[in-house]
């Protein structure tokens, strides 16, 4: 089955969980003796090494300039599939290329833009309304991360529930760097011997972290620093200003992407995750967190809840009160601590991206049935 994989999207570094998805997926679909692939990639994503055997075409477009992604994903595709001979394009960030002589599947990992309009800013977020409920309708079939997608797709787009299958994402192995230094990273960070409160997110309004921060004020003194690293956005003026409000900026870390090492090191030292979303698709992040022993508290709305099960405490994301009491409770009590450190453990083990993988590729033999 030769499948062609719709990358015209990425932009290495800013794209977060559709990243590693995509990552992590092809790495081990590479792995697979019955699938021939091709990945079509923008000027920013060249030259990635996805896996052996794993063959590239340049779609020639800048992705980060949303007009040109949109040009690429439907005019250069097709045709560059076509000639490729693929018999399925696989597209993997919600919006897909929506003719051509090939079975198409796309990945819808949330209606964000729908649900958190906010979650997409300008020119972007126009372009979802638009394009995803296009890939949805024009797909003959999508995947989903988690069960609670299924159902928002059928009720906001109506689309049938059996075109639809749900593919869990894998947890993220850790990497083969050593985590960075504990006192380095302290020092570096000042984060001088404090309990330390992780969150690895997006700034985004719909991430919640206004409410993160809020949350974080109402903890009893000396609180926690609060480590809130992710790419850069307008979203984060606001959060600076509203932690000058709260009086607690000189408890927070607003930082930059980190590297494997630094993030690895951040989950060594962390006491308690935080990720409290207004909705995701899945969820990697806590997740991750759970993998690595970190307790986690993490919101009930979307697909949160089905991945962290009784792994994690689930707070109601709009209520600072839960927010603050569930990681109060967790940073004053050390025997809840290791419960949610034994269970997160067991609970992440269930999720494999090879699992991934041999589900993606019966999704992609039912497309091709069909």
């Amino acid at each position: 089955m030769h499948v062609g994989l719709n990358l015209v999207f990425l932009t290495p570094g800013e794209q977060g969980g559709m990243e590693i998805y995509a990552r992590e997926l092809i790495r081990r679909l590479a792995l697979r003796d019955d699938l021939r692939l091709t990945a079509f990639v923008n000027r920013r994503a060249r030259g990635i090494a996805w896996g052996d055997g794993v063959a590239e075409v340049l779609v020639d477009i800048d992705a980060t300039e949303r007009t040109q992604w949109v040009l690429g994903e439907q005019r250069h595709l097709p045709a560059l599939a076509a000639a490729a001979g693929c018999d399925l394009v696989h597209s993997m960030a919600s919006t897909a290329p929506l003719r051509g002589p090939f079975r198409r599947i796309t990945t819808i990992h949330d209606l964000n833009y729908r649900l958190v309009p906010d979650a997409h800013f300008g020119l972007h977020g126009l372009g979802m309304r638009v394009l995803v409920p296009a890939a949805a309708h024009r797909s003959h079939r999508i995947v989903v991360d988690a069960a609670s997608t299924v159902d928002d797709l059928v009720r906001h787009l109506h689309v049938r529930r059996e075109k639809v299958d749900v593919v869990p994402l894998g947890v993220t192995e850790r990497p083969a760097v050593e985590p960075a230094d504990e006192m380095d990273l302290r020092r570096r960070f000042a984060l001088a011997d404090r309990p330390v409160l992780l969150t690895f997110s997006a700034k985004r309004p719909h991430k919640n972290l206004v409410r993160l921060l809020e949350a974080h004020a109402r903890l009893p003194t000396p609180r926690p620093v609060l480590v809130l690293p992710g790419y850069a956005t307008p979203h984060e003026t606001e959060l600076r200003e509203r932690a000058t409000a709260l009086g607690t900026l000189k408890d927070v870390r607003f930082l930059d992407w980190v590297s494997e090492a630094e993030r690895e090191g951040l989950y060594a030292l962390a006491s308690v995750f935080a990720f409290p979303s207004l909705h995701e698709g899945f969820g990697l992040p806590p997740l991750e967190a759970m993998a690595r022993g970190v307790p986690v508290v993490t919101s009930a709305r979307g697909a949160l809840a089905e991945v962290a099960g009784d792994a994690a405490l689930i707070v109601d994301p709009e209520s600072v009160d839960a927010i603050a009491a569930a990681i109060g409770r967790l940073l004053a009590d050390e025997g809840e601590r290791e419960r949610l450190r034994a269970a997160g453990r067991a609970r992440a083990a269930r999720f494999t991206w090879e699992r991934t993988a041999e589900l993606t590729a019966a999704a992609y033999a039912r497309t091709l049935e069909r």
